[in-house]
């Protein structure tokens, strides 16, 4: 590897307050926050608003998308099908 020609690459902890959840990676991220973690070390800390831990699609709280109401809302907008085309 070149010297001075790649980031710094260190070991990180993030950290998403929102659902309590932190783990440690390597990263590039730098922070001036330091953290001690569970090995007794002490590491740099960078806080993270949303994780998997606290993201709607992996917690399964996601929003499902009702795709009949969504076409009988096109419909009652643009009106039905009339299959005729455009007249003119």
């Amino acid at each position: 590897m070149q010297q001075d020609k790649h980031p710094d690459y260190h070991e990180v902890v993030f950290r998403d307050r929102s659902a309590g959840y932190a783990f440690l990676t390597r990263s590039t991220a730098t922070s001036d926050q330091t953290i001690e973690w569970d090995d007794g070390e002490t590491y740099p800390v960078v806080d993270v608003e949303i994780s998997s831990e606290s993201h709607p699609f992996y917690t399964g709280k996601a929003r499902t998308v009702d795709s009949e109401g969504r076409v009988a809302a096109f419909e009652r907008r643009y009106g039905g099908a009339t299959g005729t085309g455009q007249s003119g």
